[in-house]
């Protein structure tokens, strides 16, 4: 099934208001698809990377990941909704 363009963005906040924790469950997820660059620093995948958006952490995740990597977007899916997580399904990021 061929997913629409955008991202999703994923709150470190509960649907409840609370704040997820571990306070560094961002990174882990985002780790497990970076690489090592030839400068020898970590560089984030382009379809799963933390962010900050309006002084939240969050976790954007490329919708195309799902046809590229459909087990790891199920996985991060999985995630965020037996954890109760925000989930902002319509995100686009433009210029990036």
């Amino acid at each position: 099934m061929k997913q629409p363009g955008g991202h999703l963005v994923i709150e470190s906040v509960r649907e409840n208001g609370q704040t997820f924790r571990p306070s560094d469950w961002i990174e882990r997820i985002s780790t497990t698809l970076a690489r090592f660059g030839p400068d020898n620093r970590l560089q984030y995948s382009s379809k799963v990377k933390p962010c900050i958006i309006e002084g939240q952490k969050c976790l954007v995740v490329a919708r195309n990941l799902a046809e590229k990597e459909p087990d790891t977007y199920n996985f991060i899916l999985k995630f965020a909704r037996e954890n109760q997580l925000r989930i902002q399904k319509d995100r686009r990021r433009s210029g990036r």
